[in-house]
């Protein structure tokens, strides 16, 4: 039984690793260490096995650790023809087009919501959308529409959650998801990120769940508030043609 605690823990450790670089491409053993709270020579030896099975390599010259070929081999086999990432990009890369922002796919999984997929503006000044960002629900335009749209119990026990920040206030919340509710769309400005805006609407599937949002970002020198409310009704119609195509 205990050598079947110490297996699962190394393998819980191995994913802990692999999940830091969800945020950053390239990170050093000091790094890595510091973020998943244990000693470096415990990192080292699970790096030094990651690294031996391709799921990670490290740089001889900079000593700083990426994600492996073998990361890539398991992705080719993760997109399925009926997936929303897969069968949604045509339609988010005419929206891209036509508006000349970066378009953005959001799932919502527990408290938080995941970037499953992003069409980059063409622009030089632009919003890049790393696929597979996690954030928490609290800010954000596709936060709070996935939240506005969230099953009542499951919305009150995120508000009454531990992981909930007192810095947002949750009757202000409350209003603001009611308000988007209504509306059909949410706005952020420097909400989440400093200099970055976004616009953001719920796609419904045809069995009328709301399956993700999808949202409109860019810098805020070009979205200011009056042009994402002017993009408001194409997005939620983009939003409606896209949750057609969705089982």
């Amino acid at each position: 039984m205990e050598d079947r605690k110490l297996t699962v823990r190394a393998v819980e450790r191995a994913l802990d690793i692999l999940l830091c670089f969800t945020a950053e491409s390239d990170l050093g053993l000091t790094e890595i260490a510091s973020q998943i709270g244990l000693h470096k020579s415990t990192v080292h030896r699970l790096l030094t096995t990651l690294e031996d099975r391709g799921f990670v390599v490290r740089n001889a010259e900079t000593e700083k650790y990426r994600l492996g070929f073998r990361i890539w081999e398991l992705s080719t086999h993760l997109s399925q023809s009926d997936e929303p990432a897969v069968l949604l990009q045509p339609a988010m890369e005419g929206l891209r087009d036509r508006l000349g922002e970066t378009v953005s796919l959001y799932l919502r999984d527990g408290s938080m919501r995941i970037r499953i997929q992003a069409v980059q503006s063409n622009q030089a000044i632009r919003r890049v959308a790393p696929v597979g960002a996690r954030m928490p629900l609290a800010v954000g335009a596709s936060s709070k529409v996935l939240a506005a749209f969230m099953p009542p119990q499951e919305l009150e026990v995120l508000l009454s959650s531990e992981e909930w920040p007192p810095s947002v206030d949750t009757e202000v919340y409350k209003a603001q998801l009611q308000d988007i509710r209504e509306k059909g769309y949410a706005t952020s400005y420097e909400e989440r990120e400093p200099g970055a805006a976004a616009v953001a609407a719920p796609i419904v599937n045809r069995k009328g769940q709301v399956a993700a949002a999808l949202s409109v970002s860019g810098p805020v020198s070009r979205l200011a508030p009056e042009t994402l409310h002017d993009f408001a009704p194409v997005l939620i119609e983009a939003a409606k043609e896209m949750g057609l195509m969705l089982p």
